[in-house]
């Protein structure tokens, strides 16, 4: 059975994981494979809702492998947390069914104390919108070979030594360059250590995980956080998160080759949002983005911060489609647009006198560019009970159908609603 990566296409909340948890019924192991608590996974099941920060989706169906790869920045406390809500609803969270690779970086509490201070000592105009999290200081002591890995908490003495010798430059930064308190070792240990033993029992080996799930004839579901224009290399640097979120990541941060990588879905919200800083060409200052805001209930996951929202960024998506390689599109959120005479869709950019079809590659280059918009009749009806393409409207077929033409990928699936059930 061939493997599946699902992945962001925008600037996150695309709504990947309500479809990582429809695909997840044919799979028989779901891989988190980057990304850390900083993104969220709001699914809905029977009318009833559920957010994931770190815990892979496919958790809500029983029977089901899901790994932490190797990828992903694990906060603990978060991860403890998780698991205690979710047997609460009565889930199987046990070790037999939920791995964590020993390869994972561990979010410690002085990771968050250094993102909170480098975001507050920057000027309004040079926040890059982090949530504080942890993620990107976290990220930088794996490529500084100075990182904590979810291995060590096996190794009470080992993680002891990491978090003193940790502990030497961060207190120096801390204390010169951002006027906070140092942070003393044990009092870190003494906040991590109840984490400890917890986390033990789900330490494993998630690359063997994946091989025997496919040497068993069975199906892995590959699933990232964020969206491909938060990836470090190819987003709209700065604003940016700390790990590589395209589907290449898939093989790497997880432990797999890159040939195991069969299909790939490609998670497209019929409009565009994002959270935070940084540059969004589409977006819209007036009552049709207030509409989508309203509609959509764009508020972030793992923030609650209100969501940017602007017309479908073609220019954006064509970028994804060429550094992804998508099989196939799903379209989310189809039915916030029913309402709206009249849709959008920018198809270019203007840029330096010149009209471009691809994301300008300088640095902030995407706040200098004017979208190129073509125009769309919209549709009144209520597609919220559609189960097949011709329950939907004309219109709605229509600006499906132009999506497949602009990004040359068909589209597979279409959502038009937050219940699992509402998908075709």
């Amino acid at each position: 059975m061939a493997n599946i990566v699902v992945f962001g296409s925008q600037w996150g909340d695309e709504g990947k994981g309500k479809i990582v948890d429809m695909l997840a019924e044919k799979a028989s192991a779901i891989v988190r494979f980057q990304g850390g608590n900083n993104a969220g996974h709001t699914l809905v099941v029977n009318g009833e809702q559920c957010i994931l920060h770190l815990i892979p989706s496919g958790v809500l169906h029983a029977g089901k492998k899901c790994l932490i790869g190797n990828g992903v920045v694990l906060d603990p406390a978060v991860f403890c947390e998780e698991l205690d809500a979710l047997a609460k609803r009565g889930i199987d969270v046990s070790s037999e069914r939920l791995m964590v690779s020993k390869k994972t970086h561990v979010i410690m509490p002085y990771h968050c104390a250094m993102d909170v201070a480098r975001e507050s000592a920057k000027s309004d105009g040079k926040k890059i919108g982090t949530t504080g999290r942890g993620i990107g200081p976290c990220y930088e002591d794996k490529m500084h070979r100075c990182g904590i890995r979810a291995g060590d908490f096996a190794n009470k003495e080992l993680l002891r030594e990491k978090i003193e010798k940790a502990l030497e430059e961060k207190n120096v930064l801390l204390k010169h360059l951002y006027g906070e308190d140092p942070i003393d070792a044990q009092a870190v240990y003494d906040k991590i250590e109840p984490y400890v033993d917890r986390l033990v029992p789900y330490l494993g080996d998630v690359s063997s995980a994946i091989q025997e799930a496919n040497e068993k004839g069975g199906m892995v579901l590959f699933e990232g956080a964020q969206g491909t224009h938060l990836d470090i290399d190819h987003g709209t640097y700065p604003f940016v998160t700390s790990s590589n979120t395209v589907t290449a990541n898939a093989a790497s941060g997880s432990g797999c080759s890159p040939r195991a990588l069969d299909r790939i879905v490609a998670i497209v919200k019929a409009y565009t949002t994002r959270v935070g800083g940084g540059p969004f060409a589409s977006e819209l200052f007036d009552e049709n983005g207030d509409y989508m805001q309203r509609q959509g209930g764009e508020f972030g996951a793992t923030t609650g911060r209100k969501r940017r929202c602007g017309w479908l960024d073609m220019v954006v998506l064509r970028e994804s489609v060429r550094l992804n390689g998508p099989t196939e599109l799903a379209i989310t959120k189809l039915d916030v647009l029913s309402g709206l005479k009249e849709l959008k869709i920018c198809v270019a950019y203007k840029y330096n006198g010149k009209e471009i079809l691809y994301p300008p590659q300088e640095q902030n280059g995407m706040a200098y560019v004017e979208p190129v918009y073509e125009t769309l009749p919209g549709w009144d009806d209520d597609i919220t009970g559609a189960q097949s393409w011709d329950d939907l409207p004309d219109n709605a077929r229509d600006y499906l159908k132009r999506i497949e033409e602009l990004s040359g990928v068909p589209v597979g699936l279409v959502s038009v609603g937050p219940d699992r059930a509402q998908t075709f």
